[in-house]
């Protein structure tokens, strides 16, 4: 084979290489770092970017696509005392692909040791309830602490969710007997509550009762008392019209029948005196 072919083909070769070399086409979503002769030169950004072949190099190729790093789970304990277990999720976005590469060795392992630092921290000044109940609390508090030591690395911390937090398997089951025993008090209570207001509804109706019997003995005696001032009122009326001549004759008439029996003896009452002058008088008349 003619040398001259093989000449040629290595140049071919050397030409496709170096156009390989010098013309680069950056993805969308990417940011490529280079460096010239082994120091940083520039970050590329999507699209056709020229480099001078054989002395720039791209040395990362980073994303700029929102990154999800799952923080695994941690034992953490409460400043009452009690291990409780949790694990969060961060979204991070790389802003500076030179800083994440060159600021710190490896950004993903770094946020994951400061998010589980950050939340130990937290949790370990708040009591289990609250710590239970406050996740929006923790995330804000863990969010701020961690952002301003990740910008130092060209990255920006989107946020950070608390997935879980729960009590340790032993606090769980001491849970679950404070709620029974709580719930059984709550029950006894309400019983009680009911019980009382029954006995209440009882003595009221009893009093009620007792109310309306006395009423009724009331309305009994007026009605009793009303028919004897009227049965009085009537005889009244009838005495006054009865002439005293026609009295005085059916009193003498009284004293006739008692005085009638053979054993019995002429009873004189004290007010005949009286009765026998006004008959005398009457007759005068």
């Amino acid at each position: 084979m003619n040398p001259g072919l093989y000449v040629v083909v290595a140049l071919f070769v050397l030409v496709l290489v170096t156009l390989a070399k010098g013309v680069r086409l950056v993805p969308q979503g990417y940011k490529w770092v280079v460096q010239r002769l082994g120091k940083y030169h520039i970050t590329l950004g999507p699209g056709l970017n020229i480099l001078i072949p054989y002395i720039d190099s791209v040395a990362y190729k980073v994303t700029t696509k929102d990154i999800v790093l799952d923080i695994p789970s941690q034992e953490v304990i409460t400043m009452d005392n009690v291990v409780i277990i949790a694990n969060a999720v961060a979204f991070i976005n790389i802003v500076q692909p030179e800083k994440s590469v060159y600021g710190v060795e490896d950004y993903q392992l770094a946020i994951r040791n400061l998010v589980q630092t950050g939340l130990r921290s937290i949790v370990g000044e708040m009591q289990l309830d609250d710590a239970l109940s406050s996740r929006d609390m923790i995330k804000a508090k863990l969010k701020t602490s961690i952002s301003d030591d990740i910008s130092d690395w060209g990255i920006t911390l989107k946020t950070v969710e608390i997935q879980d937090i729960n009590p340790s398997s032993t606090m769980q089951t001491a849970m679950e007997e404070q709620a029974a025993a709580e719930r059984q008090r709550r029950a006894t209570v309400t019983r009680a509550d009911g019980e009382k207001q029954a006995a209440i509804l009882r003595s009221e109706g009893v009093r009620q009762s007792l109310i309306l019997e006395a009423e009724g003995e009331k309305d009994a005696q007026l009605l009793r008392a009303e028919g004897y001032a009227a049965a009085l009122e009537r005889i009244f009326t009838v005495a006054q019209g009865i002439d005293q001549k026609t009295m005085t004759l059916q009193y003498f008439e009284t004293l006739k029948g008692m005085g009638a029996g053979a054993a019995t003896k002429f009873i004189f009452p004290m007010e005949f005196t009286s009765l026998l002058e006004n008959f005398v008088k009457k007759q005068q008349e």
